[in-house]
């Protein structure tokens, strides 16, 4: 199985449907720059914004447009990384999973409506499953498969050989996956989830 082909449009109209009868608002976009554009446009001014780690944000250049501060947000991430007091630091990690939006990517899809989550510390978990009441994935159109079992079958296949070339080329000792969440479906009133869906190959 290919891990990195765009589907052919009436897979991703399948998916799209099978997603949103788990109320999970579905938004396919051409390519990155059309993703930029949608997520300014998705978040209002003034609110607090935290992302998970994320190569897509990264390609996107939603990361870049945060550091910038070129934007009209409360960047919750750079308050963390201002603070050098480990301790302080640490407890803002763990209020930041309340932003009012927190942004990510997913590392794969099942035709049937399923998200797949793979995490090293779990730090976007929480906001992912309860916490922030306004979520956007970003992702490829290529994380598509048939199944859940496929899902796992990408991560452990490709996205985790991927991830752990890419943390050894930064100086580190390697990837990790700690936990998994399979995301089923929405069932809080209050929440709002969305997937950006890309007809592009974005992070793994």
């Amino acid at each position: 199985m290919s891990y990195n082909t765009i589907p052919n449009p009436e897979v991703i109209e399948q998916t799209k449907a099978a997603i949103e009868a788990q109320n999970i608002k579905v938004i396919v976009v051409n390519n990155k720059e059309e993703v930029l554009a949608k997520i300014k446009e998705l978040i209002p001014s003034g609110v607090s914004v935290m992302t998970g780690g994320s190569t897509t944000l990264d390609q996107i250049g939603f990361t870049d447009l945060l550091k910038s501060g070129n934007h009209p947000w409360n960047n919750l991430k750079a308050g963390i990384m201002a603070e050098t007091d480990l301790v302080k630091q640490g407890l803002l990690r763990k209020q930041a999973v309340l932003a009012d939006y927190f942004l990510g990517s997913v590392h794969a899809i099942a035709q049937t409506g399923e998200l797949l989550v793979a995490s090293g510390t779990g730090s976007q978990l929480p906001a992912y499953t309860f916490t922030s009441d306004n979520v956007i994935w970003v992702a490829g159109a290529h994380k598509i498969v048939p199944t859940v079992e496929d899902c796992y079958k990408r991560l452990n296949e490709y996205v985790f050989p991927l991830e752990d070339e890419r943390m050894k080329k930064l100086g580190m000792a390697g990837g990790s996956i700690s936990m998994t969440l399979l995301f089923q479906k929405s069932i809080l009133p209050n929440r709002k989830l969305t997937l950006i869906l890309v007809k592009e190959v974005l992070g793994f």
